[in-house]
């Protein structure tokens, strides 16, 4: 019997699905083609329609992934520097996190593959670039250390909230929690940014 997916439904997210669930049990280097397709019950040429690769697939999840980052990016670096603007780029990155539990845990267990396959460089890039919207320019070291683990602490969360007990939204809650308190602690009130003042002189013309 296949396993169900029920989170996605199209037969390009099913193939992913499978394709994680079976790189993380077997590893990305043993697992074929041939395998997944029988674990979907379809036939290679119809896994052949989406993926010609298994490269295809990986590379796939992680164009998923992006298009969120990068629009998250985008609205960021249209938005005053203050600690309110990284406090929402924090939620709004563990909120695209939040599909993304099996692809992170792919990397954990396949990182020579990840390497071999140069996505790590291009997902290394986003992170620096979101780390850079964190931190201020002239941030101390150990805020910059705390902006960067903010990041860290939600991939680093998937894997360890693994081995705690207790309700999966919770855990994510939890994590959440502690991001939020870093990047807090990094920008204390004596080198945070003021809010652009333009509506206030808006208002008062």
């Amino acid at each position: 019997m296949s396993t169900p997916h029920p989170r996605r439904g199209n037969t390009r997210q099913r193939i992913q699905d499978v394709a994680l669930e079976l790189f993380s049990e077997r590893g990305y280097e043993k697992t074929s083609l041939r395998e997944i397709a029988e674990k979907l019950e379809v036939t290679k040429a119809a896994l052949y329609y989406h993926f010609k690769t298994k490269e295809d697939i990986v590379i796939s999840l992680f164009q998923d992934l992006a298009k969120p980052c990068d629009e998250l990016i985008a609205w960021a670096e249209g938005q005053p520097r203050t600690l309110e603007t990284k406090l929402e780029v924090i939620r709004r990155y563990h909120e695209a996190l939040r599909s993304a539990e099996p692809l992170f845990r792919f990397m954990q267990e396949n990182q020579a593959a990840v390497r071999d396959l140069s996505i790590g460089e291009t997902f290394k890039a986003r992170m620096l670039t979101l780390f850079g919207l964190l931190k201020e320019d002239d941030a101390e070291l150990t805020d910059q250390v705390r902006c960067i683990t903010a990041l860290f602490s939600m991939h680093a969360g998937m894997f360890a909230m693994q081995t705690l007990e207790g309700d999966p939204e919770e855990k994510r809650r939890a994590i959440l929690e502690v991001a939020t308190e870093l990047v807090t602690a990094a920008n204390p009130p004596s080198r945070r940014r003021p809010a652009r003042p333009d509506s206030a002189q808006t208002a008062s013309s």
